[in-house]
């Protein structure tokens, strides 16, 4: 899996970012995906997220983290197929962005290191790329509970 990581705040380790790319690479082996994926998480601050989720969300506020899937359908969208290209084509999944200075205050709130939210946060973003949701009980249960499997297994336990 091709996994592109973009600081924009120039605070995220280089060890901060292997880890991301070491878990969302464990994650996807571990819901089976195709080599030949790729997405990109990008790093900002809570007035860029802020900005991003007003304008793609209609929310003014900074969040955690925000994923856009280049699989949703969308009324309107513009549809293409690539039959007979599969393995030959990257299947870009699409993009997570999280915030830091949020990702600091919910690691502080929740009594757990700065790695594990983060971790938390990008497999977050991964798994909504991939398809899952909360938004209805039995979508959260499969979700959270795929966080935690994930999550354990990789051992970034909280």
């Amino acid at each position: 899996m091709e996994i592109d990581l973009f600081d924009e705040t120039d605070k995220v380790t280089k060890e901060q970012q292997e880890l991301v790319h070491s878990l969302l690479e464990f994650a996807g082996k571990h819901i089976h995906l195709a080599e030949n994926t790729e997405m990109s998480v990008l790093f900002v601050d809570n007035q860029r997220i802020q900005e991003i989720n007003r304008e793609y969300r209609f929310k003014d506020q900074p969040t955690d983290v925000i994923s856009f899937a280049l699989e949703d359908e969308v009324e309107d969208d513009f549809s293409m197929s690539l039959a007979g290209f599969e393995g030959i084509v990257p299947n870009n999944i699409g993009d997570i962005i999280i915030s830091i200075e949020k990702t600091a205050d919910q690691a502080v709130e929740y009594g757990h290191s700065f790695d594990r939210e983060l971790g938390f946060l990008a497999l977050h973003g991964f798994l909504h790329l991939n398809g899952y949701d909360h938004m209805e009980p039995e979508e959260e249960k499969a979700m959270f509970g795929m966080q935690k499997e994930i999550l354990d297994a990789y051992g970034l336990e909280r």
